[in-house]
């Protein structure tokens, strides 16, 4: 999974994405040759940080963010996290400031968050969990696999993709940004009715490791109902392993689809994972499979 391991190393907090564009781009201008399609590129200032790739004639948009958890140092050694990162003290953060690479721990205080290093941190620097992957047979373990993992399963659709956009975006992790900008974009140029949220999800009492990729009827938000059952029907005549997912919290990139001026049908498809927004995500690799495979069904059937 050499492809998941440079995807881990890669720095990319919300408002850092610039890093994961840039190596997507290169990665797709190398390996583009390979795929059944070679779509069509758009990347610049009037997509706000985003890169869209255009296959054939689209008519669905698969959706994955660039962007990770993480910490921005502010005054006397102090951490503000970006996103929602879990905490533990025997967590390891790095980054770089104008001094060179930092490696660090994290420490509480009076309810407040802290580094821990000989040196001072320049002032706004970002921190990130530490890139350590562990892949085993059964088991995917390491820091960003959200959304880590809903990139990989774009690209590896995007090997046999004839028809659809892959749209990648930002700043997901403290609640949108870049989406709206995308679907501006998107709607104008190539307009499509359908959008597919590759992200991760968690595992709950009903959502469960090993029993395959996860299709949300529901989060915070609500996608158009006779879609969700749509994709279900599919799903049943697949024959991939898939659960279905109910909750009234959480959200994902689907929100920013939902609350757009746009109509379009939209669900978030993705597999579960425990240990949120932790250096110890941890995700079964069947249900990862089970993510792929499903996806390049939907997008032949969709």
């Amino acid at each position: 999974m050499k492809l998941l391991r440079d995807l881990i190393e890669i720095h990319s907090p919300s408002g850092e994405e610039f890093r994961m564009k840039a190596f997507l781009l290169d990665y797709v201008r190398k390996n583009q040759v390979k795929w059944r399609v070679q779509p069509e590129i758009f990347e610049g200032d009037e997509l706000y940080g985003g890169l869209i790739l255009s296959f054939g004639k689209p008519r669905t948009a698969i959706f994955a963010h660039m962007d990770t958890v993480g910490f921005t140092v502010r005054y006397q050694d102090q951490l503000v996290p970006i996103g929602g990162p879990s905490f533990d003290e025997n967590y390891r953060l790095v980054g770089n400031d104008f001094l060179g690479p930092i490696e660090c721990g994290i420490k509480e205080k009076s309810g407040h968050l802290f580094y821990d290093f000989p040196r001072a941190i320049a002032t706004g620097t970002s921190l990130v969990f530490k890139p350590e992957l562990e892949v085993s047979e059964e088991w995917i373990t390491g820091p960003g696999l959200d959304n880590r993992l809903g990139i990989y399963n774009a690209l590896k659709v995007a090997e046999t993709l004839e028809n659809g956009l892959l749209v990648f975006g930002g700043y997901e992790e403290i609640g949108g940004g870049s989406v709206p900008v995308l679907l501006d974009f998107i709607q104008k140029y190539k307009p499509v009715k359908q959008a597919l949220i590759s992200d991760i999800t968690w595992a709950t009492e009903g959502v469960q490791h090993a029993k395959g990729v996860a299709i949300s009827i529901r989060d915070r938000n609500v996608p158009p109902r006779n879609f969700v059952e749509k994709l279900i029907s599919l799903a049943d005549h697949s024959g991939i392993k898939y659960q279905l997912e109910v909750e009234g919290s959480g959200s994902s990139d689907g929100r920013e689809v939902h609350h757009s001026p746009y109509a379009l049908d939209w669900c978030f498809v993705g597999a579960p994972e425990s240990n949120i927004h932790s250096p110890e995500e941890r995700v079964h690799t069947s249900d990862l499979e089970a993510m792929i495979n499903l996806y390049k069904y939907f997008m032949e059937q969709l």
